[in-house]
């Protein structure tokens, strides 16, 4: 388990303006763009994070790479899902967009777990205190697989956008220069998942990534929702509860994190990677059907979790760690159960 953050109330870590997290994440997004650019450049490394290398790899092999590196539990996957239900292979790479039936009691509720990135985008690169390297995607994967088993045990249905380190659409023409997404490949990519919950009549979609900042003092969890879809206010409340319960759950361990709170997806996000995108103005993930850039919203409620920044070495510790990828995972958990119960935060 992470210690407790040394100095964790003498450390300034003041909440960040609207503005602070938009300069973050544009950090993060140059970061990704920059390793990206590298792996296209240097020839194999890229191949290590596309379909020839880790992102054939099972979710056992991740975690047995965790633990020889200072992760604890090396039994990471014992409750996770090992096979569900491919909703469409056609559509989909093997492993995506994936149904599991509840494993005890059915509460007749379909639950869409989004884990962030994948494949041919790593997403935000960190580091943790002890200097390994860490990569959205690969975190973001057993969060979402531990809440899938969580929620299965609490009677729901449950689908998730991957279940491997791989992208989740089939590409397309057009989508990859050499083993990089291009910008159209990244909208398809990433509107895939949307494409996944409602072939899954999904109630709501949680998706879960990781934030990522220039600055030491970047720092703290914070749940997106779209003001802009029917359903926003359903949407704002399963953000609100959520974000309370996964930031509850952080802390009751003493890791001091800091409640960003709960925001409009207009201000989450990196550098739009063109004039459609910055026209957009959304996460595609949540956001409306804009025709000519984006035509396959979601059709529920939804939010988007990032409860740490992993390029905070603490945080991106606890988030390279099975200790801390559970704990996140129960309180997504929790929040969505306490949705479903009617609750309010």
């Amino acid at each position: 388990m992470p210690p407790t953050r040394r100095g964790a109330h003498a450390r300034p870590r003041p909440a960040r303006s609207r503005r602070g997290r938009t300069a973050s994440a544009a950090a993060a997004a140059l970061v990704v763009v920059a390793v990206a650019l590298r792996f296209a450049l240097a020839g194999s490394p890229v191949r290590a994070l596309g379909a020839t290398g880790r992102s054939g790899r099972s979710v056992a092999t991740s975690a047995a790479r965790r633990s020889a590196s200072g992760a604890t539990n090396a039994a990471v996957t014992d409750a996770r899902p090992s096979r569900g239900i491919p909703l469409d292979p056609a559509l989909f790479t093997a492993g995506s967009c994936e149904a599991f039936a509840p494993t005890a009691g059915d509460r007749h509720e379909t639950v869409f777990i989004d884990a962030g990135h994948g494949g041919p985008d790593p997403g935000a690169i960190g580091r943790t205190s002890s200097g390994r390297v860490v990569e959205e995607a690969v975190e973001t994967l057993p969060v979402a697989l531990d809440t899938t088993a969580i929620l299965r045990s609490k009677g729901y249905r449950v689908v998730v956008s991957r279940t491997r380190q791989t992208a989740v659409a089939r590409p397309g023409p057009g989508d990859m220069t050499g083993q990089v997404f291009t910008v159209k490949g990244e909208i398809r990519e990433i509107g895939a998942r949307d494409v996944c919950a409602n072939l899954a009549h999904a109630s709501v979609l949680v998706a879960v990534y990781f934030d990522a900042g220039g600055s030491a003092l970047d720092a703290g969890s914070v749940t997106g929702y779209d003001r802009a879809r029917p359903f926003w206010r359903s949407s704002l409340r399963l953000a609100r509860l959520v974000q309370r319960d996964v930031v509850a759950g952080m802390n009751a361990k003493g890791w001091a994190i800091p409640d960003d709170g709960v925001v409009s997806d207009i201000t989450l996000g990196g550098i739009p990677l063109s004039a459609g995108g910055a026209a957009y103005g959304h996460l595609i993930v949540l956001g409306p059907a804009k025709p000519g850039f984006f035509t396959t919203p979601s059709l529920m409620p939804g939010a988007l979790i990032e409860p740490l920044f992993i390029t905070d070495p603490f945080e991106g510790t606890i988030a390279a760690r099975t200790t801390g990828q559970r704990v996140i995972a129960a309180g997504i958990a929790k929040g969505v159960e306490q949705y479903f119960a009617g609750g309010s935060a």
